[in-house]
């Protein structure tokens, strides 16, 4: 008995290979990622193959999620999947939802800093930031003294009720972001989904048609999403001279209560970028590198984040942070993990007030045997190799527990 020959039309179904958009899909994506003009050396090209294999399971399982009738929250972005200069600190979860449907949104409220939700409309492309409907975090709330809470989004009502929002016209997302500070004692909260006029019933089978659709999706999602997160770092950091940062602003395509910071470096083994901040009194302040790929370094096995509960303070109340290539022995040490050149993002988050200048980081390029020197807290915030490797598998295990828990 032989095998099909899977090249013959007769073996496909009428119209062709479902699969074919989506595996040449591949190769143009590909070919944007071998051709990238920033790629100077192994580290950045390795880079953008894993950054390529994490896009195509993850364009394949969104456009699974893609519907409306049923939804379901999924994962936005997470440590395999990366994309948008995702944030180590932070949960993402996002549901495909329609303005004119209601939906119900049950949960329990976690540890974590931060709770957030945000409508958007439409999608990131090459040449767009989705508009924001609705940002909010979950001081809007009202939430019961066990933690659980829900809140509907739907059309306009004239007695709505409490924790009822308004989803305007083209509303197509509702994005979730859970963010911890302590990584080892923060627990992450439980979220659902309905939408109340379908709840109870199944989905429509799926045809071939359908599936047709869905594999024409992936490959769309795929090839723009390469595209989109090329022109991210052009638009916000790269006019901006090399390592320095902007003031504290609002984040572009952000949380109404979230302001950032950001910048691009480039940095030899001899230099490194010593950078002050106040430690905040906003409930999250955190800080982070990422590729040029515009995605997170590897942040589980290396110090390539810090927020204000990982980092140490000085008794000044500032935080100061060497990045670096080489390792200069301090606890608040940030790992370029061999890359030259990235990106750098602060984030607040949940403030209460505008922050200004005053609240933006310092920061100063120097030679590496000259970072000592500028540390008033030299002495406190020096750290063995122990200490180090302490530090490491702490990150270790609370990464490991917030993927698993």
């Amino acid at each position: 008995m032989t095998s099909p020959d899977t090249t013959d039309a007769a073996a496909f179904p009428a119209g062709g290979s479902l699969t074919e958009p989506f595996r040449e899909a591949i190769v143009e994506a590909e070919k944007l990622i071998a051709t990238a003009d920033f790629i100077v050396d192994e580290h950045d090209l390795a880079d953008g193959y894993d950054y390529l294999s994490g896009s195509i399971a993850a364009c394949l399982q969104l456009s699974r999620a893609h519907g409306t009738s049923h939804p379901y929250f999924v994962s936005s972005t997470g440590p395999y999947a990366k994309m948008g200069l995702d944030n180590p600190d932070t949960l993402y979860y996002h549901a495909n939802i329609e303005a004119g449907a209601e939906y119900l949104i049950t949960g329990v409220r976690g540890s974590t800093v931060d709770l957030s939700f945000q409508v958007l409309k439409g999608d990131y492309t090459a040449t767009n930031v989705p508009g924001g409907d609705d940002a909010f975090d979950d001081r809007r709330l009202e939430i019961a003294s066990d933690g659980s809470y829900q809140l509907r989004f739907g059309p306009p009502k004239d007695d709505p009720g409490p924790n009822y929002f308004v989803l305007g016209e083209g509303a197509s997302t509702l994005a979730v972001r859970e963010v911890y500070g302590d990584w080892n004692a923060e627990t992450k909260g439980r979220i659902r989904i309905e939408r109340v006029d379908t709840v109870g019933t199944p989905p429509a089978e799926l045809g071939v048609e359908q599936l047709r659709k869905r594999y024409r999706a992936a490959a769309r999602a795929l090839v723009q999403r390469v595209h989109t997160w090329f022109n991210f770092p052009k638009w916000f950091y790269l006019d901006l001279p090399v390592n320095t940062f902007t003031e504290p602003r609002l984040t572009p395509g952000g949380l109404s209560t979230q302001y950032s910071s950001v910048g691009h470096f480039d940095l030899d083994a001899d230099q490194a970028l010593v950078v002050t901040v106040p430690k905040s009194d906003a409930p999250y302040q955190g800080f982070q590198l990422g590729s040029r790929w515009y995605i997170s370094l590897d942040y589980s096995n290396h110090q390539t984040s810090l927020n204000s509960a990982q980092a140490q303070v000085d008794p000044d109340g500032m935080i100061r942070m060497v990045i670096s290539a080489r390792n200069p022995g301090i606890a608040n040490w940030i790992e370029t993990t061999g890359r030259r050149r990235g990106i750098m993002q602060f984030r607040w988050q949940r403030v209460g007030r505008e922050m200004t200048a005053q609240d933006g980081p310092r920061f100063e390029l120097v030679p590496f045997d000259q970072v000592a020197g500028l540390l008033p807290h030299y002495e406190t915030n020096r750290i063995d190799a122990a200490g180090w490797r302490a530090r490491i598998a702490d990150r270790q295990r609370g990464f490991a527990e917030r993927m698993l828990a």
